[in-house]
């Protein structure tokens, strides 16, 4: 029995792609921990790891607050992500030294600097399209000034620290180059150029678990068709798409599940009687009776739809968003909408299309067997168990 440490920022967008794995692992034998803030704290204990808790500096911010870690927010993301790896840090350093780190590839930093200070081999984990010399989202879907006076000096403030821990390549270190493996938990056709990735990337798709902590969801029984709307926990502050939601929904012949995060649902006005309006609707309950998501896009979403088989309609709130919901269009896999400027009308002519369309049904039926062909949870363990191996 080996003990593993896992390590995410606190966006649910970059833990839940990882619980699938803990909880693969507390099943095969292995102590696992997970260093986790309060609120994410619920979703870990369901895996059976044992929680390291930690405050993050990020559990304050609005959802005004979030930059993105890539075109116009990336000076900005870099300097609140330096910080968050120095507070991160100073609270997990002196921990138990466990036989291997798990991280999230994109954004925990501290996971990359705990791992070379303990000497143990770690394994990534990218829950996004990943980029190579042949698709890069950086090129193909943002723009960084990186003359820019504000992007030096963040480049240089991150190289120095990154010196002092040992790291003398930036780029290699924020590729995660120093990782045993990088597990991606997308399938490999569904990432742009994906037979140009090597070794150095594993395609194990989604490992997703119960959610028991979200309570259930049944449908009222009326025999209407479900489609799910969310836009995801970040980025989602929308009421005016809400409103658009509710207005085209009115009338129609589906039961609607509406997600609309901070948004006060009393200012959305009138709710016609076939939509139920949650704060945050427990999403993986409602997708396994959903014809339908409108979706932000982002990729847990993605794939969280296409493995129950739910076409999509995209609505991307960033540029990574963007990148997804394009792929989704490209594939075949549902349509993407621009971000904003949608009509209710508009909204669900796309989604009585999607759900309707025979070819649509066609191509998410093939990428949900893709992605029980990449083998999720018990394929990602697998490679984790292959490195603690070679370790030994």
């Amino acid at each position: 029995m080996a003990t593993i440490a896992f390590h995410a920022p606190i966006g649910a967008g970059h833990v839940n792609p990882t619980l699938g794995l803990a909880a693969e692992l507390v099943r095969r034998g292995h102590r696992v921990t997970y260093a986790t803030t309060e609120s994410n704290a619920g979703r870990v204990a369901e895996t059976g790891a044992e929680i390291i808790p930690w405050t993050s500096s990020w559990d304050a911010l609005g959802l005004d607050d979030v930059p993105q870690m890539h075109g116009k927010g990336l000076v900005k993301a870099m300097g609140m992500l330096l910080d968050e790896t120095r507070s991160a840090l100073a609270q997990l350093d002196g921990g138990e030294r466990p036989d291997l780190v798990v991280h999230d590839g994109t954004m925990c930093w501290w996971g990359r600097i705990l791992a070379a200070r303990w000497q143990v081999p770690s394994v990534e984990n990218w829950p996004n399209l990943v980029s190579n010399a042949h698709w890069s989202m950086q090129d193909e879907y943002t723009t960084v000034n990186g003359l820019s006076l504000g992007f030096l000096r963040a480049a240089v403030r991150l190289a120095s620290f990154l010196r002092k821990e040992g790291f003398r390549d930036v780029q290699a270190f924020l590729r995660g180059d120093r990782a045993a493996a990088r597990l991606v938990t997308l399938p490999r056709a569904f990432q742009y150029a994906g037979e140009t990735f090597g070794d150095g990337y594993v395609f194990v798709g989604p490992g997703l678990t119960e959610r028991a902590y979200q309570g259930g969801w049944q449908p009222p029984g009326d025999g209407l068709p479900v489609a799910l709307v969310s836009l995801g926990t970040g980025y989602n502050k929308r009421p005016d798409f809400y409103r658009e939601v509710l207005r085209g929904a009115r009338d129609r012949p589906w039961h609607v599940v509406l997600a609309v995060g901070e948004v006060d649902p009393a200012t959305l006005g009138p709710i016609p009687p076939n939509v139920e309006v949650h704060r945050h609707a427990p999403q993986l309950a409602v997708l396994r009776h959903a014809r339908a998501f409108v979706t932000h896009a982002g990729m847990g979403s993605t794939m969280e739809s296409l493995h129950f088989g739910v076409p999509m309609v995209a609505v991307p709130q960033m540029a990574e968003q963007r990148a997804n919901a394009d792929r989704i269009d490209e594939l075949g896999l549902g349509r993407a909408l621009p971000g904003d400027g949608v009509t209710g009308e508009e909204l669900w002519a796309a989604v009585e299309k999607v759900a309707a369309d025979a070819s649509v049904r066609e191509r998410v039926g093939w990428m949900r067997a893709e992605i029980a062909r990449a083998g999720g949870a018990p394929a990602a363990a697998d490679v984790v168990e292959k490195v603690l191996n070679l370790g030994s």
